[in-house]
């Protein structure tokens, strides 16, 4: 059960690895486009590709589904990225329904657990398998891996890395759960830290952070939702899309937000060094180098972010 290319990546990995899959579950098609074409799930175009029976819900709780999952006879269900399910249909298998969570439980609780993990800086985290219950993300610990952040990773290399970590785990638990050889462990609410969705508000940069925290926000968001920003100049205000850049720890006497351009370089003032910028978008623009932006583009005098 699950939805987008993570949940497909391990579907197709399931695969390879000669598990048995009797049924695959995923969200209904989706109009997108200026055509409204109905738009499959990777998971649904990565099973019809692999020949596996597909369902399409729309309400979890129906029962002609809840029969035809019954019907299959699985011993698990395994959900990657994919919506709470009822316990009507949890409670089928044999042997439960576990799911893979990119973080390790109970840290980062929520939908945003590689990007906060990045935001709040932490040097390691990881991926595990546990047991849904009632509630999200509290389930009894099956297994985990455990996976080193390297300096500088962005949300982008974080996932990859965790999907490689999620592959390895998923076949992993299936094999040694269903020979009775993993114990579940209750998750110790006391060192639970939260990973809430990511919205419009917690994507928005501030430039009175300090400059670690601009530079980790930049990195967790990219390439998806990207961090932004306000850009005004003229009393005109855009929204500007922070790609890429660095933090420098330098002298700066210069209000927060001031936006400063040298030698087709684009940087922002901060309270303890700089921002430099080395990727953007502004509105009606692709993203593009600080540089390539620059070469057609020439902020006011009085130009800031906030």
């Amino acid at each position: 059960m699950g939805t987008p290319e993570f949940a497909a990546e391990i579907l197709e990995d399931l695969c390879r690895k000669g598990i048995d899959i009797v049924g695959v579950v995923t969200a209904a098609d989706k109009p997108a486009g200026r055509g409204k074409q109905l738009n499959q799930s990777a998971v649904k175009k990565k099973a019809l590709a692999l020949n596996l029976p597909v369902s399409q819900p729309v309400n979890l709780k129906e029962e002609q589904f809840v029969s035809s999952l019954k019907s299959l006879s699985a011993d698990f269900f395994v959900v990657v990225a994919f919506r709470m399910l009822p316990e009507v249909v949890w409670s089928i298998p044999r042997l439960g329904t576990f799911n893979l969570h990119a973080s390790l439980l109970p840290q980062y609780r929520g939908a945003a657990p590689i990007q906060w993990a990045l935001m709040n800086r932490e040097k390691q985290t990881g991926v595990t398998t546990f047991l849904i219950d009632q509630q999200i993300d509290t389930g009894a610990i099956l297994e985990q891996i455990k996976v080193d952040i390297p300096q500088g990773c962005t949300g982008g290399l974080l996932h990859d890395l965790l999907l490689e970590a999620g592959k390895k785990l998923v076949a992993q638990t299936i094999d040694q759960y269903s020979q009775g050889n993993i114990l579940p462990k209750k998750q110790p609410d006391t060192a639970s830290t939260e990973a809430p969705k990511l919205n419009k508000e917690n994507t928005r940069l501030d430039w009175q952070w300090p400059g670690e925290k601009i530079d980790a926000w930049v990195r967790a968001l990219n390439p998806y939702p990207v961090a932004w920003t306000e850009l005004i100049q003229n009393d005109l205000v855009s929204t500007a899309k922070i790609y890429a850049g660095k933090y420098v720890s330098a002298p700066s006497h210069l209000l927060p937000g001031t936006l400063v351009i040298e030698k087709k370089t684009m940087k922002v003032a901060l309270k303890d060094g700089w921002f430099v910028i080395d990727q953007i978008q502004l509105p009606g623009k692709k993203p593009m180098t600080a540089a390539a932006l620059l070469n057609g583009f020439s902020p006011s005098s009085d130009a800031y972010l906030h």
